[in-house]
């Protein structure tokens, strides 16, 4: 069985917002909802100032506090890694928006909390998530982490890496290239 996870380069990043409009327009989104976003941010100290835009999404974590919280078990990990919100089950408290760190989870126009999916109906045909085939700069890398010869297990071994808000415990599956 796979592992899934994703490696961003922010470095690479242009802040075209590609991934987030393919995105949208994959799971048939309103402007004002999205899976993924942008956040740019002031690095440095005057004069010597840069601005660096950041990706963040869902980080299908191995420990989810999202899953931890949910009353009526909506939010389940699969074996692959991918973390889901069942809608049937979902009865929109929003106990997991609260949970995630991450703030990655949105109310649909029903209530029902949604968020991304890593394409998991992509994936299931061995293709690639929208938001990782539109990129015109190859900021993210998605694939599986058992196995040694993907894309992604080389890039980790090469690369010096880090995730988001470690302390919180979470193991991430969302990867990020230091600089």
């Amino acid at each position: 069985m796979p592992r899934y996870a994703m490696l961003i380069d922010p470095a690479k990043c242009t802040g075209c917002g590609a991934c987030r409009v393919a995105c949208q327009m994959q799971w048939q989104l309103p402007p004002d909802r999205f899976y993924n976003r942008l956040e740019f941010r002031e690095k440095g100290t005057f004069p010597k100032v840069r601005q660096e835009i950041f990706p963040v999404q869902c980080m299908h974590c191995d420990n989810p506090p999202c899953q931890t919280v949910c009353p009526t078990k909506a939010t389940y990990k699969t074996a692959d890694g991918i973390v889901h919100v069942n809608p049937q089950k979902c009865i929109g408290c929003k106990m997991c928006m609260t949970a995630c760190p991450y703030d990655v989870r949105q109310p649909n126009e029903k209530g029902i909390v949604e968020k991304c999916r890593f394409c998991d109906d992509y994936v299931a045909k061995g293709e690639q998530p929208p938001c990782v085939t539109t990129c015109m700069n190859t900021v993210r890398v998605f694939g599986d982490l058992d196995d040694p010869k993907s894309e992604i297990s080389l890039l980790l071994a090469e690369k010096e890496v880090y995730t988001l808000l470690p302390h919180m415990g979470t193991k991430p599956r969302i990867f990020y290239v230091r600089k």
